[in-house]
């Protein structure tokens, strides 16, 4: 029977989720992302315009059917720029969110479990770390460390293991205090097996959700931070410069800002409804 009902409650998770529009939708928007991401030498009509390529006899080209979204300044096609501005994107979010999850749960959790001064010692410090602007302790490393993905990365990780380690905590130290974490307890569970076994599984589906909607937040932020000369380096194509490097054509050049920032919009909107469908398949507070 524990496993029929595990199977069903599985099965009405997934039924909320695909007769609510606005999660189907979110889904498939980041799964064009992520293929377009994967397949980019596929699927970008000129490969060679994501390195550094320069034709001027087509730069600040309209939109047309040779360029679909134009050229650059330096003559690029756009479209292929933002197919790979996607890959890079989604190595930020990977490089941070792969960190920074496992970081903030792993503080959670033993914050939540334990009491006495391991809580106060990463509560404390927790906050401590929230209060400094995640914008401004990333732009204070971008500006004494060399502008790169992988620094790029490291600015955002910082500060973004934070906001997991406060909801696990949270949550770890409700579920902490239920009869069952107790009886685990009183039959001889180590610490180990009463956190990996009993209070972490309780605390995927909370975790899920926190790190979906991380996602759109992580592309939005890294896209500032190149928009601010701090991300990856030209030639690499990147969504947040390829808008810094279009703004000053404007506004007769407009498809170069256009189709990147229609790009980031996209990207975000994605994954935030993709989280909101979540979040109500799992009937949980993110």
């Amino acid at each position: 029977m524990p496993q029929e009902e595990a199977l069903s409650t599985r099965y009405m998770a997934w039924y909320r989720f695909t007769r609510n529009p606005s999660a189907v939708i979110g889904g498939i928007m980041v799964i064009t992302v992520v293929l377009a991401a994967v397949f980019a030498p596929v699927l970008a009509p000129y490969p060679d315009h994501a390195g550094a390529v320069v034709d001027f006899r087509n730069r600040h080209s309209a939109p047309d059917m040779t360029y679909l979204l134009g050229t650059d300044k330096v003559g690029r096609d756009i479209l292929s720029r933002v197919v790979f501005g996607f890959r890079v994107s989604l190595l930020l979010v990977v490089g941070v969110l792969g960190v920074a999850v496992p970081v903030g749960a792993a503080l959670g959790l033993l914050a939540g479990y334990f009491s006495g001064l391991t809580e106060r010692i990463i509560t404390g410090f927790t906050n401590v770390m929230l209060a400094i602007p995640p914008l401004v302790m990333a732009l204070a490393i971008g500006n004494v460390l060399e502008p790169n993905l992988v620094n790029a990365m490291l600015a955002i990780t910082l500060l973004w293991w934070t906001w997991h380690a406060r909801l696990v905590y949270r949550v770890s130290k409700s579920i902490a205090a239920e009869d069952f974490i107790e009886a685990a307890r009183l039959a001889g569970a180590s610490h180990w097996h009463v956190l990996t076994r009993e209070i972490l599984p309780n605390c995927i589906s909370v975790i899920s959700v926190k790190t979906t909607l991380d996602a759109a937040f992580v592309i939005l932020f890294g896209a500032t931070l190149s928009f601010l000369g701090l991300g990856v380096k030209p030639p690499t194509p990147d969504l947040g410069s390829m808008v810094a490097d279009g703004r000053q054509f404007l506004p007769e050049m407009w498809w170069e800002v256009l189709a990147p920032g229609f790009a980031i919009f996209y990207a975000t909107l994605g994954f935030n409804l993709l989280g909101d469908g979540l979040r109500d398949m799992f009937d949980v507070e993110a």
